[in-house]
């Protein structure tokens, strides 16, 4: 076995690189793969790629091991207009997935490929980072919604996931039970204004307490025309334990279903 040593790595000449420098774990999600871009890169808002009229697109890394030459090559992807775009950047050499990812983010920079991403003109962010933190909050699918449709689930119970009561009506209900008329909304504390931990923001504080308040007046105006039709409106805090939770709302459905096979049998 020979090794070529080039700037202090080693790079692979007869012997083929072992998986753990190029493939990614097995079972990771999205999240855990944007989290291990963000570490490789530095940080979130350095894997931008400036797609024009100030707008950016968040990049990843990809590497490819070829057998017929033993060598790992990067390539930088990201989706703009609903295509992905791909790029070559150059071979790596490290002996771990994590280098090597943050060998490429390097050659990537050097290369001018991408850039750090920057506050457009007029946005309400007061820097690049508060505007990724804000830009970062899911609208479906988070942690509390999971264990919350988890728990539900283990009860035996089914459901629709992000969809409209009324079909109408442009309002998104986190869980719905449509032939009961249920809908179940999840509130994130900051967003909704939550009562107990609901904390205003220090810098733009007028802007974010309209922002808030004109949430809440959503929700109220939500609950208003759900009810008017007919639906029963549950809503749960983030903070609320998700079992807890879920009892509330499977004696909420049976309660709903008996009344409905009461009214049917008469």
């Amino acid at each position: 076995m020979t090794e070529a040593v080039s700037g202090g790595q080693r790079r692979w000449n007869e012997q083929m690189p072992p998986d753990r420098a190029w493939k990614p774990s097995a079972g990771m999600n999205r999240e855990a793969r944007a989290t291990e871009q963000d570490r490789a890169a530095g940080g979130r808002l350095v894997r931008a790629v400036a797609i024009g009229e100030g707008r950016y697109a968040r990049a990843s890394i990809a590497l490819r091991l070829y057998r017929s030459t033993r060598r790992i090559r990067a390539y930088l992807r990201w989706s703009q207009e609903g295509e992905t775009r791909e790029r070559y950047i150059g071979e790596v050499d490290a002996v771990t997935r994590p280098a090597n990812l943050a060998q490429a983010w390097a050659m990537a920079r050097a290369a001018g490929y991408v850039t750090t991403e920057t506050v457009p003109p007029g946005s309400w962010a007061s820097s690049p980072s508060s505007r990724a933190v804000m830009a970062a909050n899911k609208g479906r699918d988070t942690k509390p919604e999971k264990l919350l449709r988890s728990a539900l689930h283990r009860q035996g119970l089914r459901y629709r996931v992000g969809a409209r009561p009324l079909p109408g009506l442009r309002r998104t209900a986190d869980v719905v039970f449509r032939k009961d008329r249920v809908a179940v909304f999840v509130d994130g504390c900051y967003w909704h204004g939550c009562p107990e931990h609901h904390r205003p923001a220090k810098k733009g504080a007028a802007f974010w307490q309209e922002k808030i308040a004109g949430n809440r007046a959503r929700d109220a105006d939500t609950n208003e025309k759900l009810r008017d039709a007919g639906w029963l409106v549950i809503r749960v805090w983030e903070h609320e334990d998700p079992e807890a939770a879920a009892q509330e709302v499977v004696k909420a459905v049976r309660r709903r279903r008996a009344m409905n096979a009461g009214a049917q049998g008469r």
